[in-house]
């Protein structure tokens, strides 16, 4: 599968909860790099992964947090 970037709007409000996400990202070995921008008023996560939009959001979830898939930004 080839890796492929996602955006997704999320409620990850500070430091503190995207240091609670980053072990759910972390260990997935199908996630080459992450990002949250907390200052985004949609507080945007940039995912570059191998994975479905629908299992990046299932770690997300998992880790407790929202997160909904957000059109591609160019």
């Amino acid at each position: 599968m080839t890796t492929q970037t996602y955006f997704f709007k999320t409620n990850l409000n500070c430091g503190n909860c995207v240091r609670a996400l980053s072990p759910f990202l972390n260990d997935s070995l199908d996630i080459e790099s992450w990002a949250v921008d907390t200052q985004d008023p949609d507080k945007v996560l940039t995912v570059a992964t191998d994975l479905s939009p629908a299992e990046v959001v299932a770690l997300v979830v998992a880790a407790g947090f929202h997160a909904e898939e957000l059109p591609s930004r160019a």
